[in-house]
């Protein structure tokens, strides 16, 4: 299995696959009110029409309601990894 290099300390890559390219850059624009992002980048994903965005997000100059949200947030990732993840 090959394994992607991490992001930097307080960054994450986001991947978003929807059914059209529109509601793919609507999940990006909210992102992008929350977060700092690079500049999206945007591949086929498989069946007609549908887009997979990926885009690099900083965690550290959060706006609210992401700000608090990180605060607060005590998760961990092995609590929610879904099943078809790697």
């Amino acid at each position: 299995m090959d394994h992607e290099p991490l992001p930097s300390a307080g960054h994450a890559e986001v991947r978003i696959v929807a059914a059209t390219p529109e509601v793919a850059r609507r999940v990006a624009e909210v992102l992008r009110r929350c977060f700092s992002s690079t500049e999206q980048r945007s591949y086929p994903a498989g069946d007609e029409g549908a887009t997979r965005l990926h885009l690099t997000i900083d965690t550290t100059n959060a706006a609210e309601p992401a700000r608090t949200w990180l605060a607060t947030s005590q998760s961990s990732f092995e609590d929610h990894q879904q099943a078809d993840e790697v």
